[in-house]
């Protein structure tokens, strides 16, 4: 059976709060996501940013066919274990020559773990809904985004971005917001495919992670109080229900680019496809 490891980028101090306030984690998001559309593909988690953790018991990296680093709300540029451990663990996947497959942090980690160089962004948080993600020429041809129009929008939350790639990545798409929203890592044997948003998130996932970090929303100046976070979460969430809701996908600026789960999620499907069982 295909094997693939997801790589939980949050230690457990935040996924204790995320379970308390009835978030998934990043690494369930994926594997629900993946499930959908690969149901026979196995799937693991590591949880590298925990002390002492690395891969699951009993594994080693022969029986993986692929990597996946998922969101975090750590920051690619500390050096803490909790960091340093990840960024070793997507190395020691790449010197081995697996395909991998990052979102945000993954991105980030990617681009610190070959030399570029991550930051906070000068513009603050993209939440919600990245808008307008232009590809550029190598983007257009690279089958990540075959199934993709030349500008899409995509579910996305994050403080920092990249601020210098490596100087042998591509740069494949950006927006107004971040230059970099998806770019091709070389790493060790392998080339990371990596994008700054979030194709796995659904909109229930944008809802609650609204709730998750609603005082920090609120003094950001994205919603009014607590109750405007309410009512906004109450459409994400109706909508997510029922999809034929035009009203509420107008309201909420919406439209296929977000609610088809096979196009939202579609670099992930790529990735699988072409770098993972396109391999056999």
């Amino acid at each position: 059976m295909t094997r693939l490891l997801l790589l939980e980028g949050n230690p457990a101090d935040r996924r204790a709060v995320a379970r308390e306030r009835g978030v998934r984690w990043s690494s369930e998001i994926y594997a629900e996501t993946i499930a959908a559309h690969f149901p026979d593909l196995a799937l693991d988690v590591a949880f590298g940013a925990d002390p002492g953790e690395g891969l699951p018991d009993g594994r080693d990296w022969t029986d993986y066919a692929g990597l996946v680093v998922t969101g975090s709300a750590l920051h690619a540029y500390d050096s803490d274990e909790a960091v340093t451990g990840q960024i070793a663990l997507m190395v020691a996947a790449a010197e081995r020559g697996l395909p991998v497959f990052g979102s945000c942090w993954g991105l980030q980690i990617a681009v610190v773990a070959a030399g570029g160089e991550v930051a906070r962004s000068a513009r603050g948080r993209e939440v919600g809904i990245a808008r307008k993600i232009a590809l550029t020429e190598a983007g257009r041809a690279h089958p990540m985004f075959a199934q993709k129009g030349a500008v899409f929008d995509a579910p996305c939350i994050h403080y920092d971005e990249v601020t210098r790639l490596p100087d042998n990545a591509t740069l494949l798409a950006g927006n107004g917001h971040s230059a970099v929203q998806a770019a091709l890592i070389p790493l060790g044997r392998s080339t990371v495919w990596a994008v700054q948003y979030h194709p796995e998130f659904d909109l229930a996932q944008i809802a609650q992670l609204n709730r998750l970090d609603q005082d920090e929303m609120v003094a950001q100046g994205f919603f009014a109080d607590r109750a405007a976070i309410a009512a906004h979460n109450a459409k994400l969430e109706a909508l997510h229900a029922d999809r034929t809701r035009a009203d509420l996908a107008w309201q909420l600026g919406v439209d296929a680019d977000v609610l088809d789960d096979r196009r939202r999620a579609a670099e992930i499907i790529a990735w699988i496809e072409h770098e993972v069982l396109g391999r056999g």
